[in-house]
């Protein structure tokens, strides 16, 4: 069978099965390899995407309407979660493509069971017997939302205690949708009015910003279609992870260090703030990534960055009391960006219980080294409080030599220092910002 983006997507789909891969990296690997149109890599994304997205609602359609219920093995379960989720989830698909396209996927010993299992859902979805396979709102809250949005229970019942029902099922929605793509433009090569134009005569849908002024949206359009990547004229950076690197509000000829540093965006972002004038140390703990950091500061021609490895828990007292701003991007739970990483929201949330002690012994490692009046930034893409303002409040409680600094950025103010976002009420992240200072 020739390569189409539905074998595709089956292929990455069985592949982040097997062997726990994440989605977002095994579309990136097979779209490398591929020789597909941009309207089906685009497919391709939304199909393995989405179908992580619904798993658990796709799953417990397949366990009410199979008689092999949670046994059917898992080429058949991948097969039918990628046939019901075009029929269920994908109105643009018509529904004779989604049922014959999937069961010719099959093998020979899956068509008909394949075939009989979508035919069901279709005669369900028409009749409106769809939900009387899930629990309603009756059963209780948290079930109910975990089938109807694709939730452990576990995760809709923190997230019910934090927001509340109105608002977790905003936020599950948003969790739902594809999320723009939004680029932070290298002013070091363009402007961002000079980029636009580019992107008009690309033909490319593209808004600007209104809180930052760096930054360009793109809608439904791949990476590789994007004019200008391989001259450095841009970077991926989502407008939460931009605000953050606003509130640090590196400048010229500074000494910053961002010590969790990976993918890198927000040393990307500070340097070109800085005019590629001065220094910046971008730490991590993972020697496998920083080559990432060094190929795109290359490719965006900034010189100014020097990628290390080093454990935020471990700094360098060769630098302590030198940084005129110190970034602490701590690794979290991230259940602030579970739109792109739909996986994340399959942790079992007692996963999560170890995180803020080591995000403490970062920020506290690494305020060791802001100099007097110097600037520290904690930050999270997260929202959960216990890893974002709790922790802020223990380490200025128990630092009283720094304080809370107020920020603004594109109309958002902080409190006490601190920004909470999220995707219902911003159209960002899930993300933490705080600001503080070293008394002089």
């Amino acid at each position: 069978m020739a390569e189409n983006a539905r074998k595709v997507a089956l292929r990455v789909l069985l592949d982040a099965e097997r062997n726990k891969t994440y989605s977002n990296i095994a579309v990136d690997r097979a779209l490398s390899k591929s020789e597909l149109s941009g309207a089906d890599r685009g497919l391709v994304t939304a199909l393995c995407m989405g179908v992580t997205e619904r798993r658990l609602t796709l799953d417990a359609i397949i366990c009410a309407l199979s008689d092999k219920g949670n046994d059917t093995d898992t080429e058949a379960k991948v097969l039918l979660r990628l046939g019901i989720y075009q029929l269920l989830f994908l109105d643009r698909i018509p529904d004779h493509a989604a049922v014959n396209e999937t069961v010719e996927l099959a093998p020979k010993r899956l068509r008909g069971f394949v075939n009989a299992i979508l035919r069901e859902v279709l005669r369900r979805r028409d009749s409106g017997r769809l939900d009387s396979l899930f629990p309603n709102r009756e059963d209780g809250e948290g079930k109910y939302l975990s089938l109807k949005h694709s939730f452990p229970l576990d995760v809709c019942e923190k997230f019910l205690e934090l927001y509340g029902v109105k608002r977790t099922e905003r936020i599950f929605e948003k969790f739902n949708s594809a999320p723009p793509m939004t680029l932070r433009i290298n002013t070091l090569k363009i402007s961002p009015e000079e980029y636009s134009c580019l992107l008009e005569k690309a033909n490319i849908n593209h808004r600007r910003s209104q809180r930052l002024t760096n930054a360009i949206i793109v809608d439904s359009v791949s990476y590789d279609s994007l004019p200008g990547a391989n001259e450095g004229y841009f970077f991926i950076q989502d407008e939460a992870s931009q605000i953050c690197v606003e509130a640090l509000s590196a400048e010229s000829g500074e000494l910053l260090i961002d010590v969790c540093s990976c993918p890198g965006s927000k040393s990307f972002g500070s340097a070109i703030r800085m005019e590629n004038k001065g220094e910046i140390h971008s730490f991590d703990l993972h020697k496998s990534k920083l080559s990432l950091i060094e190929r795109n500061a290359l490719r965006l021609g900034i010189d100014i960055i020097t990628a290390e490895e080093r454990d935020g828990r471990r700094p360098d007292e060769a630098l302590f009391g030198k940084a005129d701003r110190v970034l602490c991007d701590v690794p979290c739970s991230g259940l602030g960006v579970i739109a792109k990483k739909p996986e994340i929201r399959y942790k079992d949330i007692s996963e999560f219980a170890r995180l803020p002690e080591i995000q403490y012994n970062i920020l506290s490692e690494s305020a060791k080294y802001v100099k007097r009046g110097g600037i520290l930034v904690y930050s999270t893409c997260t929202v959960l409080p216990e890893e974002n303002g709790e922790n802020v409040k223990k380490f200025l409680s128990e630092n009283p030599d720094f304080e809370a600094v107020e920020f603004s950025v594109g109309g958002l103010l902080s409190q006490d220092g601190m920004l909470s976002l999220t995707p219902d009420e911003h159209n960002t992240d899930g993300f933490f910002v705080a600001k503080m200072k070293r008394k002089e």
